[in-house]
């Protein structure tokens, strides 16, 4: 990922941290595309952009073989931390080819990263390549709905845009996309769709924050989709 595009610096420690028990990240994301991977015992799971490992970790503890590719050396020096020589991590660069084998993977897992990438029609040939025949592809990516009620301006928008975790560290930069927009990328990749999710907060929020788990509950944040290589 471009400089502008990745967590550098003291924002990827500051992710890492935020990441771990973050209300969007703990209580929606991760629980969705989990719950999407089911059973992945056995297989070689490539983990696309895996930051701070937190999915590398339970992809682990399920029995994978998991590979994560990471452009931030902040994120990648937390992963590295959290599950030791236990998985396969590499220093990577998502606008440049994946360098793996073709059909090496049984499953990619791609989890709020597409929106961060320029050439998304390069990564997605790419993750194609290296995934068997009858692989599948496991995305998230922030829902349009609640960029579009956070940034203004119209639904349709594809503009890049900056958005702060914290004021005194640099912006997270992403573009803006549409539903369709987002799934026509997947399909034009060659990409079969399985399952489109609008995941919501899980039970477990309500006893941390209740009222973050009610508002929540009342809007969309993310979208979250199963698919498959023919």
């Amino acid at each position: 990922m471009l400089r502008e595009t990745a967590y550098h610096g003291a924002l990827g420690d500051a992710f890492a941290a935020h990441a771990a028990h973050g209300v969007y990240n703990a209580y929606i994301d991760r629980p969705a595309m989990l719950a999407l991977a089911g059973d992945v015992t056995g297989e070689r799971v490539l983990d696309i952009g895996c930051g701070a490992g937190f999915y590398v970790e339970a992809l682990l503890e399920r029995g994978a073989h998991v590979t994560g590719i990471e452009g931030s050396v902040e994120l990648l020096a937390h992963a590295r931390e959290r599950v030791g020589d236990r998985a396969e991590l590499r220093q990577h660069d998502l606008e440049r080819p994946l360098g793996f084998a073709d059909a090496s993977f049984d499953t990619a897992l791609c989890a709020l990263v597409v929106h961060h990438i320029r050439d998304r029609a390069a990564l997605l040939a790419e993750v194609f390549r290296v995934l068997k025949p009858g692989g599948r592809l496991l995305v998230s990516t922030t829902h349009p709905a609640a960029d579009w009620k956070h940034f203004g301006g119209t639904y349709f928008s594809d503009d890049w845009v900056d958005l702060h975790l914290r004021e005194d560290l640099p912006p997270i930069h992403f573009q803006r996309n549409t539903v369709a927009g987002f799934l026509t990328e997947l399909l034009d990749a060659g990409f079969a769709l399985e399952t489109i999710t609008e995941p919501r907060p899980v039970p477990e929020l309500e006893a941390v924050d209740p009222e973050a788990f009610a508002k929540l509950n009342a809007r969309p944040s993310f979208l979250a989709v199963s698919l498959r290589r023919p």
